[in-house]
């Protein structure tokens, strides 16, 4: 094989072997910090076939997937945190609504409508 030909080989290995880490992170799917590492180093493992600057590029797109891979976990973990935080101010408030009702009933009723509204509501 002559140079020209291996170096247009490794650059469409490149081209394919990103491709395949492109894909999990363009399906919306939050990888773990295990399966990130383990997607790096058999990119660059894929990366070690080639020489000079097409590896150079590899390791690049290599190091670019794993950051990027790490941002959307991150950033997968700060909204399940949010989503947390929201459903549990939705639910503090939906309660307070609730025993605000029952204030408007007497006696037996009232008592009724708060244990209810603290069973519902986990209070």
């Amino acid at each position: 094989m002559t140079k020209r030909t291996s170096t247009l080989l490794a650059a469409l290995a490149l081209f394919l072997g990103t491709g395949a880490l492109s894909a999990h992170a363009q399906s919306g799917a939050v990888m773990t910090p295990d399966q990130i590492d383990a997607r790096y180093e058999s990119a660059k493992k894929q990366c070690d076939a080639m020489r000079g600057d097409p590896k150079d590029v590899c390791l690049k797109q290599a190091e670019a997937d794993k950051d990027t891979a790490e941002a959307q976990a991150k950033a997968g973990k700060e909204k399940a945190e949010a989503d947390h935080d929201a459903a549990k101010v939705r639910r503090d408030a939906d309660y307070d609504v609730a025993m605000q009702k029952c204030d408007a009933l007497s006696g037996d009723a009232q008592d009724k409508c708060e244990a209810d509204a603290k069973t519902r509501y986990g209070k």
